[in-house]
């Protein structure tokens, strides 16, 4: 059975490239494995879908229990991509790392470095992050942006001290790289000729990578109970288009597996939501490089102020949450009109980071217990008056003040919920 994960000593160093072409290898071999990113990540699993031609899922080992862990990585072949550094976790201690997660599963680790300003020196790089943990085994390394072949040469015999194998390379280029915005890298959905792309990086990896000694780690089967989640409600109405592409398929599968009937809606498209829906998911998004358009949109917004009417629940995480306020002004200074559902005002004409882990505590009756969460974010809340929506902390349980909003049975936050919905 394969299973193994791609990590990094830092980011930038070309995990995601390496990910996406050696995904598209076992692809094209015909070697079935399930996709999966490390933490929080909404734009590497879309990019991760598309390469290897199936859903990718979240794994976090923050967020989630070792028992959560180990149900989503299964019993079948297993490709995960870190996050960050191999050992970049949560809050002082670093917890929730790549490692971290790959020490619960047993999981091998192939390490990308970026060879383009080292030589010799690599070798200490790779002998540090072998011994750094003893219980996480670094079973070889990939080098990403080769200068030629001398330099590889030099390289290889400087790694040869380590014993750690080389398992393949890539050379340096410039068509290996992606546009990116200020969440990260652009979504799948809006790539032209990704599949283009990821075949270019899979035909230059292909060459010099060692596949059999990639087909042959392996780690123990995982034979954890399903990962389930209480759904809010039977039939769940989702917005799902380029603005609102930010949820979670774990959520959504454990949901379903819980006998809920989900719906999905494009804001963007104007079309309604389900009129027999029981509960409305606004998650988050890009809805900032789309404000008019949503503001234009009266039909979906006639059908998520008619469910308010009536006092169907509506929830709304980030983008989610902006659209449910009474403006939104964009980078231009223009403001927006949106539902007007709850009593904020956002901005995006100043820009600032809300960056981390969240444990948030509910002051409402509509969520039960503590949930886990993270924070995402370059709006500013010019104004919320309503009631908070939740108490939160950081990762190192550092009280953060209130978040988010509840005015009846609309509710959001700037929080995206991992897990305890």
């Amino acid at each position: 059975m394969t299973r193994f994960m791609i990590a990094a000593p830092s980011s930038g160093a070309g995990k995601t490239t390496l990910t996406l072409a050696l995904m598209r290898i076992f692809q094209r071999e015909g070697i079935s494995f399930q996709p999966a990113k490390s933490g929080p990540d909404y734009i590497d699993p879309r990019f991760h879908e598309m390469a290897a031609g199936q859903s990718s899922l979240n794994i976090d080992a923050w967020a989630m229990t070792s028992t959560q862990v180990k149900s989503l990585a299964g019993s079948g072949n297993l490709i995960i991509e870190g996050a960050m550094g191999l050992f970049d976790g949560a809050g002082f201690d670093g917890r929730g790392s790549a490692g971290d997660l790959a020490e619960t599963l047993t999981l091998p680790i192939i390490l990308v470095i970026d060879a383009a300003k080292t030589a010799h020196s690599i070798a200490a790089i790779v002998q540090g992050f072998s011994q750094f943990n003893p219980r996480i085994n670094i079973a070889g390394v990939i080098l990403n942006r080769v200068g030629s072949p001398r330099h590889l040469h030099m390289l290889k015999s400087a790694l040869a001290s380590t014993g750690v194998p080389v398992f393949g390379h890539l050379f340096r280029s410039t068509t290996f790289a992606l546009p990116e915005r200020h969440l990260g890298l652009i979504q799948a959905s809006e790539t032209k000729k990704l599949d283009d792309w990821i075949n270019i990086i899979a035909d230059a990896l292909a060459p010099s990578l060692d596949l059999e000694a990639l087909v042959a780690l392996s780690a123990p089967a995982t034979t954890a109970e399903k990962f389930m989640q209480i759904p809010p409600a039977q039939r769940i109405s989702i917005a799902r288009d380029v603005a609102f592409e930010f949820s979670y398929p774990h959520q959504l599968q454990a949901w379903k597996e819980s006998g809920a009937q989900l719906s999905f809606f494009s804001p963007l498209a104007d079309e309604p939501v389900e009129i027999n829906a029981e509960y409305i998911y606004l998650p988050g998004g890009y809805p900032e490089l789309h404000m008019a358009k949503l503001a234009a949109a009266e039909t979906f917004t006639a059908s998520i102020l008619q469910h308010a009417a009536v006092g169907t629940p509506i929830y709304g995480e980030c983008g989610g949450y902006m659209i449910l306020g009474q403006g939104l002004i964009d980078t231009h200074g223009t403001r927006h009109k949106m539902m007007g559902l709850l009593p904020l005002e956002t901005s995006f004409q100043k820009r600032k980071l809300h960056l981390g882990y969240r444990t948030l505590t509910p002051l409402t009756g509509h969520f039960n217990g503590s949930l886990r969460a993270h924070e995402f974010h370059y709006a500013t809340t010019l104004s919320a008056n309503g009631p908070p929506l939740f108490k939160a902390e950081n990762a190192d349980d550092e009280a953060l003040g209130n978040m988010g909003l509840h005015i009846g049975q609309t509710y959001g936050s700037f929080a995206h919920i991992i897990t305890g919905h």
